[in-house]
């Protein structure tokens, strides 16, 4: 989990794009409010997912919401979740 996720939000999905060095994370917050944060993954990193922006300073009143913003701002994403509902 990157240091930009807090320990005490619960990610509650994570989208990888099909190359596997993209993710989005859609989180919830204590106070009930929502977010998202996008990572890539490169070999330079070893590997580990890094922050490529600086989503998830942003609140969302729901899990529609974060996602629709998510969608908005990540430009694989929708092609994403179309591919996942199709399997």
């Amino acid at each position: 989990m990157s240091e930009r996720i807090d320990k005490s939000w619960v990610v509650f999905d994570s989208i990888e794009n099909d190359e596997h060095d993209r993710c989005v994370d859609l989180f919830r917050r204590p106070d009930d409010s929502f977010g998202f944060e996008a990572f890539r993954r490169d070999v330079e990193d070893e590997g580990r997912w890094t922050p490529v922006a600086y989503h998830s300073g942003i609140s969302y009143a729901s899990r529609e919401a974060a996602m629709t913003a998510a969608v908005a701002a990540v430009a694989w994403l929708e092609a994403a979740l179309r591919r996942r509902q199709t399997k």
